[in-house]
């Protein structure tokens, strides 16, 4: 079921102020905005400590070793009478499971060498890097492997992600693969009925989802689908149906892309003129004034993105109160890393700004962001290319992006177009997974029922057609 919201009918408040009830016009009376319970666990996101003398080899190695006995018990389940071996004890003429961390060795993958390469022609610049004479390597504690055989779907597969492979050695010590297993979904904290007679027994509560509002020089951001979001928001736009809709939502998750680009926040200078520096301020004081306006009627997650002021690797740290003067002087604002991972009433959602989406995509041959993210959580691991082709903070003895639990939804923001399904777990596991586009793009937001984890587009629409 889909929402198209247009701008024939505003009502304001009697003080033109947007109020946190809802405004019903036909009786004069409000509607209160549905409350809930909220837990933040940010926590194993969040760096204490920065160092970055380690090496990048440690994060692989805690990884291998976390996700290895999920893997192990999966390949015992599927493969009942096949033995699990290291790489360095593979015998060469019986059938046995190996298990290890999957390397894409690509000739399109860029490289820092190509910088000084003579050919320039060779410095590719398309957004996919995949080809069909990619390999795919097996690695564990004490050796690596080739691995070849039809089993093997290349073009899906990508470095990083814990694997059991089943096959023998071939003549010319590549490992046959005959089947593919990986660690699987991981277990639920509660489940969620998806029946429809008991969702009817609750009155729905919603988790809207945003993303990429790209304010900025040349934004392509459509200010009036913006304005419209926020009176939809107060409950003053749209019939009744529309007002006790958005009475329903109990928290806002924006997942990134404030701005389209950080880089005027470091030009000017003290030597810089007045309008220079105006000029440089005017996004991030545009999105904080969009903010706070916002979280005078709504609680509000901002999580950092891709273009926005914060570090560059994952996890991103949450953007500095000072960037958002306003806005972090109401207390509904919560500044979260990126990943995101909260409760609302039990029901946990875990998300990101969609680096981890956009990279794999551009390593492997997948076209649905939403097919990524299901296969994420078959692969336990929610960003298996770092650190290999995505930034990431150099962990020593833990991986934090490691799905110790399955999430109940799974999202992703700053995609090209909306999308979603339903994922069931072979233990009843159930998660809603969701493409948020950029707001730039596709003037949108997606609700999701925490109840039924159904989900309803609201689109914003300024045609009169």
């Amino acid at each position: 079921m889909e929402t198209s919201v247009n701008f024939d009918e505003f009502v304001r408040t009697d003080t033109g102020e947007i109020s946190n009830l809802q405004l019903d016009k036909d009786n004069g009376t409000t509607i209160q905005r549905k409350e809930s319970s909220y837990v933040n666990h940010d926590s194993r996101f969040k760096i204490q400590k920065r160092d970055y003398e380690r090496q990048f080899a440690q994060l692989y190695f805690s990884r291998l070793v976390k996700l290895r006995p999920h893997v192990v018990k999966a390949a015992t389940a599927a493969w009942p009478n096949v033995p699990c071996v290291r790489v360095l004890d593979v015998p060469e003429e019986k059938e046995v499971c190996i298990v290890g961390t999957l390397y894409k060795e690509m000739s399109l993958k860029p490289s820092i060498l190509d910088e000084y390469t003579k050919d320039v022609g060779a410095q590719l610049g398309g957004n996919r890097f995949t080809q069909a004479g990619d390999v795919l390597v097996l690695e564990d504690e004490g050796g690596r492997v080739s691995l070849v055989g039809d089993a093997l779907d290349v073009g899906t597969m990508v470095t990083g992600v814990i694997v059991a492979v089943k096959g023998t050695v071939s003549e010319e010590g590549d490992f046959r693969v005959v089947d593919v297993c990986y660690a699987g979904h991981a277990p639920q904290s509660r489940a969620i009925s998806s029946s429809a007679a008991d969702g009817q027994e609750k009155s729905p509560a919603y988790v809207a989802l945003m993303s990429g509002f790209s304010f900025g020089m040349d934004s392509e951001t459509d200010m009036l689908k913006v304005e419209m979001m926020l009176d939809y928001c107060a409950g003053i736009l749209g019939s009744e149906p529309e007002q006790k809709q958005a009475s329903n939502i109990v928290r806002l998750v924006f997942a990134g892309g404030i701005l389209k680009g950080s880089s005027s926040l470091s030009q000017p200078t003290s030597y810089a003129s007045v309008r220079e520096q105006a000029t440089a301020l005017e996004p991030i004081q545009e999105a904080d004034a969009l903010l706070a306006n916002l979280c005078e009627t709504v609680d509000v997650d901002v999580m950092p993105g891709v273009t926005d002021p914060v570090n560059y690797s994952l996890p991103q740290q949450p953007l500095h109160r000072c960037l958002l003067p306003r806005a972090c002087s109401v207390s509904s604002l919560v500044r979260c890393t990126n990943p995101h991972a909260f409760e609302i009433d039990g029901v946990q959602f875990l998300g990101t700004s969609g680096q981890n989406v956009d990279d794999v995509m551009r390593y492997s041959t997948y076209e649905s962001p939403t097919d990524i993210l299901q296969n994420m959580l078959s692969w336990r691991h929610i960003i298996p290319t770092a650190p290999d082709s995505l930034a990431t903070y150099p962990y020593s003895d833990e991986d934090p992006f490691i799905l110790e639990e399955t999430p109940h939804v799974l999202f992703a923001g700053g995609q090209t177009a909306y999308g979603t399904t339903k994922v069931q777990g072979p233990d009843d596991q159930v998660t809603r997974v969701v493409s948020v586009p950029e707001f730039s793009r596709q003037p949108m937001m997606v609700l999701v029922n925490i109840h039924t984890l159904d989900v309803h587009p609201v689109y914003f629409d300024t045609s009169l057609e």
